[in-house]
């Protein structure tokens, strides 16, 4: 599984504004939900009972905010990079400025369990995150997160 295949180009905004996380979250979830024809208030409603389990504030700057939903078929992602990092109570305590949103199916199947790891581990690279940090625009963003996304050769 690569992030081109639950990231579409029109899920990556640049220069997003929230002065916390819940609003953040809030703000994804009325995103998502238009794009989805899902309830907001049920996506938003998934994501805060899932970061009250524990920040998906994953250290360096990122976040990966993620729910399970019924009504999700397949995995679904939003890129946004913040105007200005906020806290997230990240494992490292450093503020957030890239957040990546995935909503995954309820019931986990096939490649659809390799989507958050597919994620984490896109972000985790030097490069890539070089590239998001520094995007003049949305599709530049895209391109950083998408390019060379798939399964690792040994």
């Amino acid at each position: 599984m690569e992030i081109k295949d639950f990231l579409a180009p029109a899920q990556v905004v640049i220069d997003v504004r929230a002065t916390n996380k819940t609003r953040l979250l809030r703000d994804l979830a009325r995103r998502a939900a238009g794009v989805l024809q899902l309830n907001e208030d049920t996506i938003a409603q998934a994501l805060l009972k899932r970061e009250a389990l524990g920040s998906t504030g994953t250290g360096a700057g990122i976040a990966i905010p993620h729910a399970r939903l019924e009504a999700v078929s397949k995995p679904f992602g939003m890129l946004v990079r913040l105007a200005k990092a906020m806290d997230f109570d990240a494992i490292d305590g450093r503020p957030v400025d890239v957040v990546f949103l995935l909503l995954l199916p309820a019931e986990p199947r096939g490649e659809q369990l390799n989507a958050l790891a597919c994620v984490a581990r896109q972000l985790r690279d030097a490069q890539t995150i070089r590239d998001v940090r520094h995007a003049a625009d949305d599709a530049a963003l895209y391109r950083a997160v998408a390019q060379n996304s798939g399964p690792r050769k040994p």
